[in-house]
């Protein structure tokens, strides 16, 4: 079958759709398909499949007239308009709400919902789903289950780690915030932030203020085998994000490699998670304090929340997520 899968973001670009773009492509590469990724992202191509990066009217044609199916890893309108004059099979993974920043439906808003009633949806976590107004098949998102596992690197002597981008929705400050709790209680602990983003200043800024420059340490950003290591290094991922997540591979990838996650209760974030952590309402911070002290005094939670990890992973290992992909497809044909 000849694939292309559309994805705006790629590599070197770095985030959930462009680390799904990219495992997603080379599993259906290894399982003997022809795979594409056209996508609006500047780079060099050094994958196991062709990368056409900001393709004109008359090359993104040739594309779609080229493929079998074509489909999109987030809907984007700039690659949907040779449809009206190609037929071609379309399926759409929903990786996000499809709003704009403030939950608002604009116009381009309008135009993608009415597009889907000619296209396969599937959704990432039921929280997408469920603000679909279209059927969807649910699929999670994969994590890099060769690169993000158990390394045994000796004891896990750090306690707290923060992966992401330093913006004020991934509410890193929340969690800072929920630090300064833990130690007006006694509880000492260390945190390390591994990401990078315009809010480092003010973030920085907030610690100072908060005393708490010696228990929190910027590691910025990490490779795939970098944050693998980083994690095994570590006991407790904590995603303290301020907005609805619409899943969360980080929180995968640290559960693979030994962490317990806590994490934000709203949005497909929970999904991700599941029984493998603990979740608390977003932006409160004395609740996320109260859960991390309670880890922190209590091994024997920390342990049970580990026991479910194998069963859990085994629903979103890139091979088995490949898989579901095309039997959906092909059924759908």
């Amino acid at each position: 079958m000849k694939i292309l899968l559309g994805s705006h973001h790629f590599f070197p670009s770095t985030g959930g759709i462009e680390t799904t773009s990219a495992l997603l492509a080379g599993e259906f590469v290894k399982l003997g398909h022809e795979v594409r990724v056209v996508t609006q992202t500047k780079g060099e191509n050094s994958f196991p499949f062709p990368v056409i990066r900001r393709p004109g009217a008359i090359e993104l044609f040739r594309q779609i007239r080229w493929c079998d199916i074509f489909l999109q890893n987030n809907i984007s309108l700039r690659t949907l308009w040779p449809l009206l004059f190609l037929r071609r099979p379309i399926f759409i993974t929903h990786q996000t709400w499809i709003t704009d920043a403030q939950g608002r439906v604009q116009w381009q808003h309008r135009l993608k919902l009415f597009l889907l009633r000619f296209a396969k949806s599937f959704a990432i976590s039921q929280a997408i789903a469920q603000q679909l107004p279209t059927p969807s098949h649910k699929i999670g998102n994969p994590y890099d289950d060769e690169i993000f596992k158990e390394l045994q690197l000796g004891d896990r002597a750090n306690t707290l780690v923060f992966v992401g981008r330093l913006v004020s929705d991934k509410g890193l400050d929340i969690l800072i915030d929920a630090l300064a709790i833990l130690r007006k209680s006694g509880v000492k602990t260390h945190l390390t932030v591994a990401g990078e983003g315009p809010e480092r200043p003010r973030l920085e800024k907030q610690i100072a203020d908060l005393e708490l420059q010696s228990s929190v340490e910027f590691v910025g950003n990490q490779s795939s085998l970098q944050l693998a290591q980083l994690l095994n290094r570590h006991k407790i991922l904590v995603v303290p994000s301020r907005w609805r997540e619409p899943f969360g591979i980080v929180a995968l990838e640290a559960i693979a490699c030994g962490c317990v996650v806590v994490g934000s209760d709203q949005g497909g974030l929970p999904e991700a998670i599941n029984s493998c952590g603990i979740t608390f309402p977003n932006g409160d911070a004395r609740a996320l304090a109260g859960i991390l002290i309670n880890l922190l005094q209590n091994s024997s939670q920390f342990d049970s929340l580990r026991t479910a990890a194998s069963s859990h992973l085994a629903r979103f290992a890139k091979r088995h997520v490949a898989n579901l992909y095309l039997e959906a497809i092909n059924s759908a044909r």
